[in-house]
């Protein structure tokens, strides 16, 4: 019997080292995205400086005036 417990020590070892592990790796945490920054808007410096042309009034008709 001490014979059985001898040879199966190694393989009980190895079960509690690999559930350790595994225990491990799900309790923690995500980890952020590769792509993510500081900031997630990429905003313009300054904005809209033009205002928007009137309906009917684009850049074809001031053309051909």
């Amino acid at each position: 019997m001490a014979i059985v417990a001898i040879l199966l020590l190694p393989v009980v070892t190895m079960l509690l080292y690999g559930m350790d592990r595994t225990e491990d790796w799900l309790a923690r945490g995500p980890k952020p995205p590769r792509h993510a920054r500081g900031r997630h808007l990429r905003l313009i410096h300054g904005g809209r400086r033009e205002t928007a042309t009137p309906a009917g009034r684009g850049e074809a008709d001031t053309e051909a005036a």
